[in-house]
């Protein structure tokens, strides 16, 4: 585990200047504005870290059999929506009150990357401890469907206000939403476009970063 820190130095010292600075843009605005509005960036943020922090632990282990990459996986998917889902925090800028709107703008944004990176880098480090263990058709195939079901998880929490351990507490009624929604699909066109919409754009998302860093990797 140590050897992967240092190996990592590079990403995570960048990660976390990167969330500094969206902390430091909170900091600005609440002094401006003097109200503690848009503090839950913070909380939404921590959330986003611990799919990576999964993902690194387990990169960091010598050996990951099958039942443990199963096991971390149920806890892994129930997390990561958490890291994209900053995205869907910009709707929160139509009750701006802001004289100053960029700054609103500017900070989600910043948040919102960090998210997108979060999600991405623990993306790429699952799809290398699959390779590990299965052919590459196996682990394409998994990819996409992971997408697809973070953006349904996106679509969970953003409106129908569920967290990620209330798998545990409301898992009869998370259950139920969720069987309703795959059965009828007319009544819950939206939940479909949504997860459909944020399925694609997170796939081209991460389509582009792992050829990114496939190239940096050759260089």
């Amino acid at each position: 585990m140590k050897a992967l820190i240092q190996k990592r130095f590079p990403i995570l010292s960048l990660l976390t200047v990167a969330m500094l600075f969206s902390i430091a843009l909170l900091v600005l605005r609440m002094k401006i504005t003097n109200t503690p509005h848009f503090q839950f960036l913070m909380w939404n943020l921590f959330l986003a870290t611990i799919p990576y922090a999964i993902t690194t632990y387990l990169m960091g282990l010598r050996k990951t059999n099958l039942f443990t990459l199963a096991m971390t996986f149920s806890i892994w998917i129930l997390f990561l929506p958490n890291a994209p889902y900053i995205i869907t925090d910009l709707l929160h800028l139509k009750i701006s009150n802001t004289p100053m709107p960029w700054l609103d703008v500017l900070m989600i944004s910043s948040f919102a990357l960090n998210g997108l990176l979060l999600f991405h880098l623990s993306m790429q480090d699952f799809k290398t401890l699959l390779e590990r263990h299965f052919n590459q058709a196996v682990v394409n195939i998994t990819m996409i469907i992971v997408c697809f079901a973070t953006g349904f998880g996106i679509y969970l929490g953003r409106f129908l206000r569920y967290n990620s351990w209330e798998i545990l507490n409301r898992s009869q009624h998370l259950l139920m939403d969720i069987l309703n929604i795959i059965t009828q699909p007319r009544l819950h066109y939206g939940a479909w476009l949504f997860t459909i919409c944020f399925g694609f754009f997170l796939g081209i998302c991460f389509l582009i970063f792992n050829r990114s860093h496939l190239n940096l990797k050759k260089l």
